[in-house]
């Protein structure tokens, strides 16, 4: 029998000549930095904010108390027990619109609530109730019976001067974080987008403001802290902000919420005529907006505006509008968007196109039902 070697080192003694190896590596580094004197070092004073900081501390403090959260909630039966719950679906923002209690935001935000909850800045919450919206320009007013104390209106600023390039804030409740400040500068003017219901929202301001989900409705300002705009959407593949977001332009705000105030709803100009949609337009070969039908005493039936007629299987074209107060339409949108520019029973002058021959037509607008 072999006698065990007497140079081999056991794999024991080893690690422990490796572990004390470690130890005495490391424990002069972590004794050699201790200092028993050690203290906080001293504050560099800073000096005055700069001018533009201090302008956008005092914009926050004046205008922020009159951004609120609103909280959309929907009603749903339970699976169980066929009771009735509350379940919240959304958020938003909004803003104090006068000191009787109106908020101004989106209509996206709360279209398919079935109640809605507005919180002001000081926490308080308060039941809203829906007196008017305007779908196609993504605009509702909601009434709650705050103290006037809570109620600061923003003071109102134009949007036909806006210059791009000019520096804007917005204020709201992104992601359901309340009293949200942003800053940027209005990135272009006169975009389009779709609103809710299909129809476009034109003259929009574009900014990179960060807007993100839960902005929707707030206030967009200008460095003065005038409203300029409500913030309605943002341009993004992920949802989230990306650079680009939009507001509808206060002289458009400014025009729709007292009539929202004392109607409820829009009181549209129309000449009561119902319009070809784009793609039969285009399948005609027709230039300009075809009328399918005018409705008995309307203004269009007044005016002598002939309908599109079937016989058998021929169909005889009516008239084409193709211009109104000479501005040229090639769309139902089109037709809207220049009738909206005027009251109800001012008069406007069509150009049509009737049997191959053009001519103008005066008509007086109605008021819509829808």
């Amino acid at each position: 029998m072999s006698s065990p070697s007497p140079n081999k080192i056991s794999p024991f003694a080893i690690l422990i000549l490796i572990f004390l190896a470690f130890w005495l590596l490391f424990k002069p580094m972590q004794n050699g930095g201790l200092d028993s004197t050690a203290e906080p070092r001293a504050v560099t004073a800073r000096g005055d904010l700069a001018a533009d900081e201090q302008n956008t501390i005092e914009l926050f403090k004046s205008v922020s108390p009159s951004v609120v959260y609103i909280t959309s909630i929907a009603l749903r039966r339970d699976l169980f027990s066929l009771n009735a719950v509350e379940i919240p679906q959304g958020t938003g923002s909004g803003f104090v619109w006068d000191n009787k209690g109106r908020i101004v935001t989106n209509y996206h935000v709360i279209s398919d609530a079935g109640r809605i909850e507005v919180t002001m800045a000081d926490n308080s919450r308060w039941k809203a109730v829906l007196i008017g919206a305007a779908p196609d320009k993504d605009l509702a007013v909601l009434q709650i019976d705050a103290p006037t104390s809570l109620l600061k209106p923003i003071p109102v600023g134009e949007s036909d001067e806006l210059l791009v390039g000019q520096k804007v804030f917005a204020i709201g409740n992104p992601f359901g974080l309340d009293q949200t400040i942003t800053s940027g500068i209005i990135s272009a003017l006169g975009r389009e987008i779709k609103s809710i219901t299909g129809r476009m929202i034109r003259n929009m301001i574009q900014t990179d403001a960060a807007i993100n989900p839960g902005n929707s409705g707030g206030p967009l300002l200008d460095s003065a802290g005038r409203l300029i705009g409500v913030n309605t959407a943002i341009f993004s593949p992920s949802g989230a902000y990306a650079g680009i977001g939009f507001a509808v332009p206060v002289q458009e705000v400014n025009a729709v919420i007292p009539q929202l105030i004392r109607d409820g709803r829009l009181i549209k100009p129309g000449i009561a005529a119902s319009l070809a949609d784009a793609r039969l337009v285009k399948r005609l070969g027709v230039e300009g907006v075809l009328i399918l039908g005018v409705e008995p005493q309307g203004p269009a039936h007044k005016a002598g505006l002939r309908p599109t007629k079937q016989f058998g299987n021929e169909i005889i074209l009516g008239d084409i509008i193709t211009h109104i107060n000479g501005k040229s339409v090639h769309s139902y949108d089109d037709v809207r968007t220049e009738l909206e520019r005027f009251q109800v029973g001012e008069e406007v002058s069509l150009t049509i196109i009737r049997g191959g021959l053009s001519m103008e037509v005066p008509l007086r607008l109605a008021a819509l039902d829808n």
